[in-house]
């Protein structure tokens, strides 16, 4: 089986900063192409940032200059740095990647409402989430 897990969310004041990490077991990242996902509080779910299997990146303009996605190869696991947060950047925060092998013979557990969203952007697998929440 494969799983993913998101860690270092919490809670932050405005302006300040976190680093959020996802770690896979049972696959590997590179050769994938990955994504982070957010899921806000009226359950609006969108790609804040991925990148490709060929390195490529792409980052919504909502958090484009204050997030940076990156891979760690080594160690197999993506980072989503956060800085200058915002209170609307308060949400779950699902890492997802998508296998060259195709789906799997099922669903990860979780997704919440960003499930859908997930699939139909071609995911394969995706953790539990992690909650960040930021006060003014």
């Amino acid at each position: 089986e494969v799983f993913l897990q998101e860690s270092g969310g919490g809670s932050v004041q405005a302006g300040g900063s976190l680093r959020l990490s996802c770690t896979a077991s049972g696959f590997t990242f590179e050769g994938s192409d990955m994504a982070w996902y957010r899921q806000g509080p009226g359950n609006e779910c969108g790609v804040i940032s991925s990148i490709s299997s060929d390195g490529g990146t792409f980052t919504d303009n909502s958090v484009k200059g204050r997030f940076t996605i990156s891979l760690d190869r080594a160690k197999n696991t993506l980072y989503l740095q956060m800085n200058s947060l915002e209170p609307e950047d308060a949400a779950v925060y699902y890492c997802a990647a998508a296998s060259p092998r195709g789906p799997p013979g099922a669903w990860p557990p979780g997704g919440g409402a960003c499930y859908l969203t997930l699939v139909t952007n071609g995911y394969t697998f995706w953790g539990q989430g992690t909650q960040v929440t930021v006060s003014s």
